[in-house]
C-alpha cells in the first residue's frame, strides 16, 4: 500500500527543491526584502566584534601615550553608544523580518496545502481504494507541518546563519588573515562531519515520516471499526498490534536523534580546537610584539570564534527541519506525482439536458491489469426506460454505475450517454446530472438541511423542503427536535438506515438531475415500514427519468421495464419479469433463491 503514494529515493534533492521554491515564487518580493534585511543584520552582528577590538586597542590598552583619561573614556563612552544603537537597528530588523517571514511561509503553505486537497479530489477512486484515509490525511496535515517548520524557520534560519557565517569570515579575513587561516584549516574536517551527520539524518526521518504514516493510517481504521472490535471482543488485540507500530515510531525517532545528537559534541570540539589554534597562534604574536595581532584583535577573534559556531549549531536545528520536510517533501510530491487517470476532455461536449440514452458498447473492464470485471457488455437503455441490473456478488453490477458516473474509464468498447462517450463530457457537467443513492449512503457532520442541499448555497431552504416532502422524509425531519436544522453526527449514527436512505433520495432529487437517476442497492437492509416509503419515494422520482436500479427486494425488480442479468462480468440475460420467468435460465434460479429467502 504504501507504495502507492511513496517514491522513496526517487525525488532528489535539487528536484524537490526546485518544486518547493516554485511556491515561494509569487511572494519574491517580501522574500527579497526579508533576505536584504537578513545581510543588513549579518552585517550588524559581524561588525560588534570590530567595536570591542576598537575599544580595547585604541582606550582600554591605547598605544599613544598622548590619549588621557578623559579622552579614553570619551571614546569609551562612544564606542558603548554606538554599540546600543547597533543593537536597537538589529532589534528593529529581526522583528520586521519575522513578521514578513511569518507572512510568507504562511501563505505558501496554504497554496500548497489547497493544491494537495484539489489532487485528492481530482485521484480516482482506484487510488482511495488502495490507500488508507489515515494516509492521506497525514499528508494535508503532518507532512505540510513540516514544510511549514522548513519554510518558515528553516529556510529562513539557514539564509541568516549562511549569512552571518560569510560575513563573520570576511571580517576575520580584514582583521587577521594570519589567524583566519589556522581557524579555516578546520573547516573541511567540520563540513565532512556535517555532510555525514545530515546523509544519516536524511534516511531516518524518511524512516520517521513512514512510520508516523503507518501509525495514522491503523489509528483511523481502527476508530471506524470500533464497533466490530468490541463486538468480537478483539480490545486487545488491536491495542497490541497499536503498541507495536507505536514502538515503532519511537525506536524510528530514537534512531533520527542520536544522529541529531552526534552533531553538538562535534561541535564542541571543534570550538575548544579552534579557540585553542587562535590563542597559541595569536598569544605567540602578541607576546612578540606583532603589529598586526594584538589584544584587542585576539578578543575579537575569539568573539567571532563564538559567532561562528553558534550559527552552525542553529544549523543543526536547521537540518533536523530540513531533513525532516524534505523526507515530508518527497511524500507530498510522490502523491501530487500520481496519474489522475480520469482525466478531463481538452473541449468538452457542453450539456444542456440528458435525455437518458445510455449504451454500453462492447465494454471491457478490470480494477487491475486484466482481471476483467465486465467482459463485452453491450445494451442500450431508452430515455424514461427504467432497468434493473442483477447477479451474485461480483457480477460487474456496481461497476456498471461506476463507468457511467464516469467514476472509472473502461479499457476496451465505449460507454456513452445521448451518443457522446462519457469521456468527451466534463466530469462536473455529466455527475451533475446524474443523481445517485447508494446502499449506505453518506452523511457529514451538520445539520439536515445542510446534509440535503450539501452546503450548496444556490438551494434554498424552500426546495429542501420539497424534496423532502416529495420522498416521504419530511415527516421524520419535523419530529426531530430543531427539524431541518437538527443536527446529526458524522456518518448519521443517530438515524435509521431507512432514515439515511430518505435523506439520500432527497439529496439526489434537490439536485434536480436533468434525466438520468442511478440508485445503487437502496432498498437494502432496511424495515418493511422504511421499504414502504423509500418505494414509494423511488416512484415519483423515477418518473419521467431514465432510471437503473440495482436492486435485491423482488418488489423493485418487478416494477421496472426491463432486467439486465449479469454473471460472472457478462450479461447473460435480458427481458420483463415475465418473459424472463418464463423459460428456465439464470435469472428464474435466482429470483427461487430471492424468493425463499427469509426477509
Amino acid at each position: 500500500m504504501q507504495a502507492e503514494i511513496e517514491h522513496e529515493g526517487k525525488l532528489f534533492d535539487h528536484t524537490l527543491t526546485r518544486r518547493i521554491l516554485a511556491y515561494a515564487k509569487p511572494y519574491l518580493w517580501p522574500m527579497g526584502w526579508a533576505a536584504t534585511i537578513i545581510l543588513v543584520m549579518a552585517l550588524i552582528h559581524s561588525y560588534m566584534p570590530i567595536l570591542i577590538k576598537t575599544a580595547i586597542d585604541e582606550y582600554l590598552i591605547p598605544t599613544s601615550s598622548s590619549k588621557d583619561a578623559d579622552a579614553r573614556l570619551s571614546g569609551l563612552t562612544g564606542v558603548g553608544f554606538t554599540y546600543l544603537v547597533l543593537a536597537a537597528i538589529a532589534f528593529s530588523l529581526r522583528y520586521l523580518q519575522s513578521y514578513l517571514m511569518a507572512w510568507t511561509a504562511e501563505r505558501i503553505i496554504f497554496d500548497m496545502r489547497s493544491d494537495i486537497y484539489a489532487k485528492i479530489l481530482r485521484l480516482p477512486l482506484r487510488f482511495m481504494d488502495r490507500n488508507p484515509v489515515g494516509r492521506l490525511m497525514t499528508r494535508v496535515t503532518s507532512d505540510v507541518d513540516a514544510m511549514q517548520k522548513m519554510v518558515s524557520d528553516g529556510l529562513v534560519g539557514l539564509v541568516a546563519d549562511l549569512f552571518a557565517l560569510i560575513a563573520i569570515m570576511g571580517f576575520m579575513l580584514y582583521l587577521s588573515p594570519t589567524l583566519a587561516v589556522t581557524l579555516f584549516a578546520v573547516f573541511p574536517v567540520l563540513f565532512g562531519i556535517m555532510t555525514w551527520i545530515n546523509i544519516n539524518t536524511r534516511r531516518a526521518h524518511r524512516q520517521v515520516r513512514a512510520k508516523q504514516s503507518s501509525l495514522n493510517a491503523y489509528l483511523q481504521e481502527m476508530i471506524t471499526g470500533m464497533l466490530t472490535i468490541q463486538l468480537f471482543s478483539r480490545e486487545r488485540d488491536v491495542s497490541d498490534r497499536f503498541d507495536h507500530r507505536n514502538s515503532d515510531l519511537r525506536n524510528s525517532w530514537f534512531e533520527s536523534v542520536r544522529w541529531v545528537s552526534y552533531f553538538f559534541p562535534s561541535m564542541e570540539v571543534l570550538n575548544a580546537l579552534s579557540v585553542a589554534l587562535v590563542l597559541a597562534v595569536g598569544g605567540v604574536a602578541v607576546v612578540q610584539g606583532s603589529d598586526t595581532i594584538t589584544i584587542g584583535v585576539m578578543v575579537a577573534f575569539l568573539a567571532y570564534i563564538r559567532d561562528f559556531f553558534r550559527p552552525l549549531e542553529d544549523l543543526s536545528d536547521k537540518s533536523t527541519v530540513f531533513q525532516s520536510a524534505m523526507a515530508s517533501a518527497e511524500r507530498i510530491f510522490g502523491l501530487m506525482d500520481q496519474d489522475e487517470e480520469v482525466r478531463e476532455p481538452e473541449h468538452p461536449v457542453p450539456i444542456e439536458q440528458f435525455r437518458g440514452h445510455v449504451e454500453f458498447q462492447s465494454v471491457w473492464f478490470a480494477y487491475s491489469k486484466e482481471e476483467w470485471v465486465l467482459r463485452d457488455v453491450t445494451f442500450d437503455i431508452h430515455p424514461g426506460e427504467s432497468v434493473a441490473i442483477v447477479g451474485a456478488t461480483g457480477a460487474g453490477k456496481t461497476s456498471i454505475i461506476s463507468l457511467i458516473n464516469r467514476f472509472y474509464d473502461v479499457q476496451r468498447g465505449a460507454v456513452r450517454v445521448d451518443g457522446h462517450d462519457v469521456r468527451e463530457y466534463s466530469q462536473y457537467a455529466l455527475r451533475r446530472r446524474i443523481g445517485v443513492v447508494i446502499q449506505d449512503p453518506f452523511i457529514f457532520s451538520g445539520s439536515i438541511a445542510d446534509n440535503i442541499r450539501m452546503n450548496n448555497p444556490a438551494i434554498t431552504r424552500a426546495q429542501v423542503e420539497e424534496s423532502a416532502r416529495y420522498v416521504n422524509a419530511h415527516r421524520f425531519i419535523e419530529a426531530l427536535p430543531d427539524g431541518y436544522d437538527a443536527l446529526v453526527q458524522e456518518r448519521g449514527i443517530t438515524l435509521s438506515t431507512g432514515q439515511k436512505q430518505l435523506l439520500a433520495l432527497a439529496r439526489a432529487l434537490v439536485q434536480d438531475p436533468d434525466i438520468l437517476l442511478i440508485l445503487d442497492e437502496a432498498t437494502a437492509n432496511v424495515d418493511t415500514e422504511s421499504e414502504q416509503l423509500i418505494q414509494d419515494a423511488l416512484k415519483k422520482v423515477m418518473r419521467g427519468r431514465t432510471s437503473i436500479l440495482i436492486a435485491h427486494r423482488l418488489s423493485t425488480i418487478r416494477g421496472v421495464d426491463r432486467i439486465m442479468v449479469m454473471r460472472q462480468g457478462e450479461l447473460i440475460e435480458q427481458g420483463t419479469h415475465r418473459q424472463l420467468i418464463g423459460h428456465e435460465g439464470y435469472y428464474r434460479r435466482l429470483y427461487e433463491l430471492l424468493a425463499h429467502r427469509p426477509v
